[in-house]
């Protein structure tokens, strides 16, 4: 057959559709009607088209079919945590990320029979010793193992070294060489408030600042910790630029790997009050941790901000990444956002704004220096404060807290954690950056009148 089906309709072009918009729209202003206006800068408007597009976006390298679910387990109790491993790994669990809070704990103990169950083990080091982690290297032939080490990280989260800066420096090296990976996180940017944006650029200064100071780049990985927040299409645009600003980066250095993204959801957004609610925005995160190619993906569980962890509130996390992977088949198809032109436009947006910050960031001494000085932090709490006041006025909606909440909900009773910042003065070389969630001044009035 020579003529396809709908070969009598002709294409319609991305001006026609304008116009027939604003010729429905009977005088009203399109942009004020119709665009979006984001705290990115970023205008959305009402539709996308192909012929916005000068080139056909490129094929994503992510593969978000392979995606993995993980659990995580601090370890206070190394025979406890050992157990835990393996019953988490035996219900759906593909991979155990250890806290580990001393250099005393046993890694052989620990991973005592567990290492024919996981796809991959992280280990977040809540120390720097290098000769731990040389131990750690060991068992790399029975399991894969990922360790977080990010020293710039604990300088901008406690506002301190973790002994002085040549000595983390001379340390990560050392860890850097035996394992051949650094560990980055931006989680910490977007939990006190800082835009995608921000987020994005401060999170490849930040690894630049690690590719300057190291040898031996060139098969180097890095991990990137990622907390994924609920503006569903623009996190899964955030992970896909991240992937775009690595390779950018990557290539200066001659470095060939492609990054880990290791996501989980966002604390700023939860809330103690209706806390079920969090149930739905950690479901919608995860989404989308997998569509934007997240490599593992760590849900936070419902009750996490004011709960001790506990065996209720862990299964029905991991049962939230086990439904969308068997039941609602998030593993079937590799890179679905590909082609879809708002996320496609999206991700190219973020990335060049991301990409202009960065250079902005380098051609003022560069990311430690910014941080030193005090300019992150205060970019970041504008960021936190416009975003605040957004809350505070309606405009930014956490239904049952700031919309529709219910009288007669009290959590008092309820309080296992403290919730809220806590206030810790001592001395710091640097400003820490303070995590906050945006409905703490909230719930504290309301926790005064129950």
């Amino acid at each position: 057959m020579k003529n396809k089906l709908f070969n009598e309709f002709s294409d319609v072009s991305s001006k026609e559709w304008k116009q027939k918009i604003q010729a429905d729209l009977k005088g009203a202003d399109y942009n004020e009607t119709l665009i979006w206006k984001t705290n990115e800068g970023i205008d959305v408007k009402p539709f996308y088209h192909a012929d916005e597009f000068s080139t056909l976006p490129s094929i994503s390298s992510s593969q978000a079919s392979q995606w993995l679910i993980c659990d995580t387990i601090f370890v206070s109790d190394i025979k406890k945590s050992n157990h835990y491993a393996k019953e988490f790994l035996s219900r759906g669990a593909q991979s155990i990320k250890f806290i580990i809070p001393s250099k005393d704990v046993s890694i052989k103990t620990l991973l005592e029979g567990i290492d024919a169950y996981a796809a991959s083990l992280y280990f977040e080091l809540q120390f720097l010793d290098s000769e731990f982690v040389k131990t750690l290297s060991q068992f790399q032939s029975k399991a894969e193992i990922y360790i977080h080490t990010d020293i710039i990280g604990n300088l901008a989260r406690t506002g301190n070294w973790f002994s002085s800066i040549q000595e983390d420096h001379k340390q990560l090296e050392i860890i850097a060489e035996e394992t051949s990976t650094i560990s980055v996180d931006l989680s910490l940017y977007q939990n006190a408030g800082a835009t995608i944006i921000q987020q994005l650029g401060y999170a490849i200064a930040h690894t630049n600042e690690y590719l300057n100071h190291l040898e031996n780049k060139e098969s180097l990985q890095v991990i990137f910790n990622v907390s994924v927040g609920t503006n569903y299409f623009f996190e899964i645009a955030k992970l896909r630029a991240l992937r775009i600003l690595w390779k950018t980066l990557a290539s200066e250095y001659k470095i060939t790997t492609d990054c880990h993204i290791f996501a989980f959801p966002t604390k700023r957004n939860k809330t103690l009050y209706d806390y079920n609610t969090n149930l739905l925005r950690t479901t919608t995160e995860c989404m989308s941790a997998i569509l934007g190619g997240a490599n593992t993906i760590n849900n936070v569980a419902y009750d996490a901000i004011y709960h001790k962890s506990n065996e209720f509130g862990n299964r029905i996390s991991r049962n939230q990444l086990l439904i969308l992977k068997h039941e609602s088949y998030f593993d079937k198809v590799n890179n679905p956002a590909d082609g879809t032109y708002y996320i496609e436009n999206l991700t190219q947006q973020l990335a060049e704004k991301a990409l202009n910050l960065f250079k902005d960031i380098e051609r003022n001494g560069g990311f430690l220096k910014q941080l030193k000085e005090g300019i992150i932090q205060r970019k970041i709490k504008e960021s936190a404060e416009t975003e605040q006041n957004q809350f505070n006025n309606g405009e930014e909606i956490l239904l049952g807290t700031n919309k529709h909440p219910n009288p007669n909900d009290k959590m008092s009773h309820e309080l296992e954690l403290y919730p809220f910042v806590k206030t810790n003065p001592r001395k710091t070389l640097v400003e820490p950056i303070i995590e906050k969630r945006l409905a703490e001044t909230t719930e504290q009035n309301r926790l005064k009148t129950e």
